[in-house]
């Protein structure tokens, strides 16, 4: 019986000091720092190294702070810039704990520095970009106001042991009614530069057709000219063969017209006609030469001569 009970003490004295040791211990991630705390005051430095640590157990609390960048996406809000036109501004901002003391102790955790940083990111958006104009915001001043906002949230975010790295604008619209209306003054303009397109090429194309169909109509009429005057040329050079032949042989001539008489009466093979036999057309079907035309006839009386 004593046995049993000083087993059980054993045990009982062994699980209290395992306890003990596991509440007297911590361990800090290569991702955070620590703060020991007791009764709400620090009893030692910042712990910034990784590894393991002891604490008085029971009396002793362990505060870890991220030591990362942490990001905050602010929610898109409207935004009332120089010119009277609402825009809804999304931005972020970088930040990271410098005095983890300083920021326990006035927001306690990240998500009180979020709320904290939200309402003066709000603020600072609407201070600069109420007047800056549309085209500033989205073009031309960008870097210029971003900057701007920085520096007014870095002077904010010290009193809660932060340090704000970096401010951006990642959108900047009009809202949906008013991005509607200008979408389609967009879509009017540009439907009205598209018809003044097509009118200046539907003109072009006019002039360049009319130019296309008179040069058509010069170079034809040159061409028929042309033409006419090389036919003409033609024959007037075959006709002066044709008379060089005729007066070197007049009956060659004459058979080789025949020929060509025959040749184009005949050609097709159906030409009907009543011509007698002894008609001059055919007389190269019975003599090889044209009869020889007859001797003008002599006078029945001569003239009387002048006597001397």
């Amino acid at each position: 019986m004593n046995r049993s009970l000083s087993g059980l003490a054993v045990a009982v004295v062994a699980a209290i000091a395992i306890v003990l040791v596991l509440m007297s211990t911590f361990v800090v991630d290569p991702t955070e720092q620590a703060l020991v705390l007791r009764f709400g005051q620090p009893v030692r430095d910042l712990i910034g190294a990784p590894g393991l640590y002891f604490k008085a157990p029971l009396i002793d609390t362990v505060v870890y702070i991220d030591k990362r960048i942490l990001a905050l996406d602010n929610e898109r809000q409207e935004v009332l810039v120089s010119d009277n036109q609402r825009l809804e501004v999304d931005a972020f901002v970088r930040y990271k704990i410098a005095d983890p003391l300083l920021f326990y102790q006035s927001v306690y955790n990240t998500r009180g520095a979020d709320a904290q940083l939200g309402g003066m990111l709000n603020s600072a958006l609407r201070r600069t970009l109420s007047g800056a104009s549309i085209t500033d915001i989205v073009r031309d001043k960008r870097d210029a106001l971003m900057a701007d906002i920085r520096d007014q949230m870095i002077g904010g975010a010290k009193r809660f042991g932060i340090d704000v790295i970096d401010v951006r604008i990642k959108r900047a619209d009009l809202p949906a009614e008013n991005s509607e209306a200008v979408f389609r003054r967009m879509q009017t303009e540009r439907q009205q530069r598209a018809a003044s397109y097509r009118a200046q090429g539907s003109q072009q194309a006019q002039q360049i057709r009319a130019e296309a169909d008179r040069k058509v109509t010069v170079i034809t009429a040159q061409a028929q000219q042309q033409s006419e005057q090389i036919r003409g040329e033609g024959d007037g050079e075959r006709n002066r063969i044709f008379a060089e032949t005729y007066g070197a042989d007049p009956e060659f001539f004459a058979f080789y017209r025949s020929m060509q008489a025959y040749q184009n009466a005949f050609k097709d093979g159906q030409t009907r006609s009543l011509v007698s036999p002894k008609s001059d057309f055919f007389r190269y079907f019975s003599t090889p030469t044209p009869a020889p035309a007859a001797p003008a006839p002599a006078a029945a009386n001569p003239p009387p001569t002048k006597a001397d």
